[in-house]
Parts: structure tokens; sequence; C-alpha cells
């Protein structure tokens, strides 16, 4: 770790976090969406080095991965006809992919996510303006969309906040988030009150995160290139916007297209992508009320579409779709900088990353 690190709360949490994962493999997929193979490597924990395992072939074009609660299932959305989901069984120890079964979705799905029991399958269709609901079986097998709910155009991302009570999607082009309820029993989803957070006309809220203290959610803006900041009422499920900061570059004068946001597990630090520039923003998160400060911008893998922050917090991997390659990035505990560890070349437009530790 980093020879400076100093002895903080969040600090002791992350070496907790690490010493726990200690005897586990971290392994990273992703899919590459021409190449329709998903990448599958090791993380070296100690080196930030990738080492490349297996490749695996799927049947379309794959884009968004997504992984089950208890990481024994991987599911794959297949982007070209016939629209699909791919279930894989991760391999205990190695992280190797097994094939289980390839299920109809709806649509062309842009997100996938599960709920917190991993017995339901949440899909958003950028291109089919719906969300859908599959139940998964036990063995990892997806049924067919039990509930479909049109969208106002381009959905684009789905999940469940953490008490597996209420699910929000984003409406990219109908500038809103969805916000509904949702019964872990028995799968229904319901229109909350207010069923929508509205934002500026032509922002575009693409992707989102909640916070690891699950009381504020960070949302990006692909087309105004904003990053928003909305405080979480756990009780009536909904979002309310209290802060707007800048998801481009200082100096930007391009067309912004921001796409990824994650925070690190400590909640310490926000990091967001954009890809006109190929650069990765740095945010400050304060520990009470979540608000945002920049800390810098970096430049990564050429048009990062997706990346994705082990779980112990010291390293962020950024895929670049133009690049094909996903670059390794060493996240200084102190202060939050990105340091580039290296580039690892993996198949033609990887569009989304996972990284899961596995016993």
């Amino acid at each position: 770790m980093h020879a400076m690190m100093k002895w903080t709360a969040a600090a002791a949490a992350t070496l907790g976090a690490l010493s726990g994962a200690a005897n586990a493999t971290t392994v990273v997929y992703v899919s590459n969406a021409d190449s329709r193979t998903i990448s599958v490597m090791r993380l070296n924990e100690e080196t930030g080095k990738l080492s490349s395992i297996q490749d695996v072939p799927v049947s379309g074009m794959v884009m968004p991965l997504t992984v089950s609660p208890d990481r024994r299932y991987l599911f794959a959305a297949l982007r070209s006809k016939p629209y699909s989901v791919a279930s894989f069984r991760i391999g205990a120890g190695d992280g190797m992919l097994t094939p289980v079964a390839t299920s109809p979705l709806p649509e062309s799905m842009a997100n996938l996510s599960t709920d917190k029991t991993g017995r339901f399958l949440f899909a958003a269709s950028y291109g089919g303006n719906l969300i859908s609901e599959s139940r998964i079986g036990d063995d990892g097998v997806v049924a067919p969309a039990n509930i479909v709910i049109p969208t106002k155009p381009k959905a684009h991302a789905i999940k469940t906040d953490p008490s597996n009570r209420w699910l929000f999607a984003t409406n990219l082009g109908g500038d809103i988030v969805m916000q509904l309820r949702f019964d872990a029993t028995t799968g229904a989803i319901t229109p909350n009150d207010p069923p929508t957070l509205n934002f500026a006309n032509q922002a575009g809220p693409r992707h989102f995160t909640f916070a690891p203290n699950g009381r504020v959610v960070y949302i990006v803006d692909e087309l105004d290139g904003k990053l928003e900041r909305a405080a979480f009422d756990p009780d009536r499920g909904t979002l309310a916007i209290r802060q707007v900061v800048s998801a481009v570059p200082a100096g930007f004068t391009g067309t912004p297209w921001a796409a990824d946001v994650h925070t690190t597990p400590d909640g310490r630090y926000l990091y967001a992508s954009e890809r006109t520039s190929s650069t990765v923003i740095a945010y400050r998160i304060d520990g009470q009320d979540g608000n945002l400060t920049t800390i810098g911008q970096y430049s990564t893998e050429t048009q990062p579409r997706a990346f994705a922050i082990d779980s112990s917090g010291r390293y962020l991997l950024s895929a670049g779709q133009l690049s094909n390659a996903v670059s390794v990035h060493r996240i200084d505990p102190d202060t939050g900088a990105l340091k580039l560890q290296g580039s690892y070349l993996v198949g033609k437009n990887p569009s989304w990353v996972e990284i899961v530790d596995v016993n």
C-alpha cells in the first residue's frame, strides 16, 4: 500500500477489506462487443498487472454484464438479434466461465442488474424504450421476461437501492430517472410517488451509482457533461438533486459524451468517464453530505465507455472502445489521484468491465 497512507477510519476500513479478501482471486471480465467474446483476466493486487486466463466466445454482440450477489453467475446481454442474455457459472477459485444457458430478452438491452436477492434480472433498453424484469433460477437460467414496462426514450440504466425496496431507471432521451417500488417477494414493480425525477432539457441522465452509505446517488449526464448529486430518501424511495458539477475536463471545448460513474468502496472518491476527451475525472466526496470537489483529470484508454473499481479500492480499470485495451490505474489512497500502471489488449470494442473476488 502507499507508504505515506494516513491512519484514518476510512483507511482502516480499506485495510480491513484487503485483509478479508487476502485469500480471494481478483478476476476481471471485459465484454468485447465486436469480437463477440468475454475476456477473463486475473488482477494481481500487489502489482496491478493483468494476466489473461480465458477468452469466452458468445453468440452475439455482447455489451452489458452483471454478476449475481453471491458471485456464482455472470450475465451478459447480447445486443444483436436474437436479443438474449447469456448466463455463465463463475468457477470457484479461478473465476473461469462455464456457459449455462442463453435466454430471450424482449429487446436490445443497454444495461443489466440483479436485485439484492439474485432472484430477478432487470434490463433497460436504449433502442426499445422499455425496462424489463426476468426471474433467475437457482441454476442461473434466466426465464423470459415476466414484466415489460414502456419508458420515455432511451432507457439506459437500472438498479435497486441497497434496501431492495426501490428501483430506479434512467431515461436518457426523456431526461428523467424513473422512481419505482419493488417487491422482492413477488417481483411486482409499481410507480412511486412522484414517479420520476426530472432533469434539465437534453441533460441525458445515463449511468448512476449509490454511495456506499446508501444516502446519496450520483448520476452522470451524457449529453450536457454534468454530474449530479442526489439525496436519497430511503423511507420514501425518492431522489432530490442537491449539487451539479462538471463531468468534462477543464478547458474542454468538444461535444460532451459522458459515460460511466463509480465510487471507491470506502466512499471517499468518485470517478466519471468522458469519451470525447478520453479522460477519467476524479472527485473527493465529503463524508457528511456527499458533496463533490474535483481532484483532477486523467488520460485513459481511447473512448472509455466503461470502467470499474476493485473491491480493495486500489485500482480503477478503464476499457477503451477504440483502443481495444484496458488500462489499470492505481488509486492514491491519500489523494484519489490516478497513476497509470499498464495497458492490456483485449478484444474489439470493449464495452463493459466487471471485477469479482472469487474464493
